[in-house]
């Protein structure tokens, strides 16, 4: 009898130690699933007496605790200027008048004429070199783009080949004026050249043009630059009598490959970081 009550005794005491431990592991894990107010915040400032994030503008403050170290953080807001692109003033078609001139002939009676020829002169100066300009100016606050039209189906930007051993800008304001400048003009426009805004490769002689060079091209038979060209508010152009000069609105040139090729259609998505102040 008396084993049997200690044995009783002994199994109601480790049934209450048991439980007591049950408690404990499920109070432990109520407190692991809901912290105690400020608990949370307690352990979070202990944290930071080792490490503490100063911002740029808070480095050179004085701290009392030379124990911190200090972790200047990359995360500063960049001045708005950066993220605005640049801004180009146009101006209204109607500010421009447009004259004619004695016609230019052509060299080349037909595309495959035009590439033999290339291939010639690419043998004797190498690559060909090609400057163009984009000229803006905007129809009801609308941006559109000076084009040369010849024929009827073909549309080029104003500009053309570099002789060998000239620059960029100076060949390119040679060309403005032999495409948009009247001979007798004693005042010709002051050409604003802008920024280079893209560069495309032709491979070889077709008409196939890319915004890079092709992986398997050792030596691109052109290279064409486009710049941007800013006009002023008013001025005077004459253009050659078998030529037109239109001004295509971005809308019409955007996506119209079929129309105006991969280099000018593409001139819409290139001019989408300028802000245009239509004035």
């Amino acid at each position: 009898f008396g084993m049997d009550d200690a044995s009783t005794a002994t199994e109601g005491t480790n049934h209450d130690d048991q439980t007591n431990v049950e408690k404990s592991e499920e109070n432990a894990l109520d407190s692991m699933i809901t912290m105690p107010e400020g608990m949370e915040e307690e352990e979070e400032e202990e944290e930071d007496d080792d490490i503490q994030v100063i911002l740029p503008n808070q480095a050179n403050l004085s701290t009392n605790n030379q124990n911190i170290s200090t972790i200047v953080s990359p995360f500063v807001e960049k001045p708005l200027a950066r993220a605005i692109g640049p801004t180009m003033n146009l101006y209204p078609l109607e500010n421009y008048v447009i004259g004619l001139k004695e016609a230019q002939i052509e060299k080349d009676s037909s595309v495959s004429d035009r590439f033999s020829r290339m291939k010639e002169i690419f043998e004797k100066e190498g690559m060909r070199r090609t400057v163009d300009g984009i000229l803006l100016c905007h129809v009801h606050k609308h941006p559109h783009v000076l084009l040369l039209q010849i024929g009827n189906s073909y549309f080029k930007l104003p500009g053309g080949r570099l002789n060998p051993g000239e620059g960029e800008l100076d060949g390119l304001k040679r060309k403005l004026n032999s495409k948009l400048v009247a001979p007798t003009d004693r005042l010709p426009p002051q050409w604003d050249i802008g920024e280079l805004l893209c560069v495309w490769w032709r491979p070889n002689f077709d008409q196939p043009q890319y915004p890079y060079v092709p992986v398997h091209i050792s030596k691109p038979k052109e290279c064409k630059r486009l710049y941007v060209v800013a006009l002023p508010e008013r001025a005077s152009f004459a253009v050659p009598k078998n030529l037109k000069l239109l001004a295509v609105s971005l809308y019409d040139l955007y996506d119209n490959t079929s129309r105006y090729g991969p280099v000018i259609s593409s001139l819409p998505q290139v001019l989408g970081r300028f802000n245009f102040n239509c004035l």
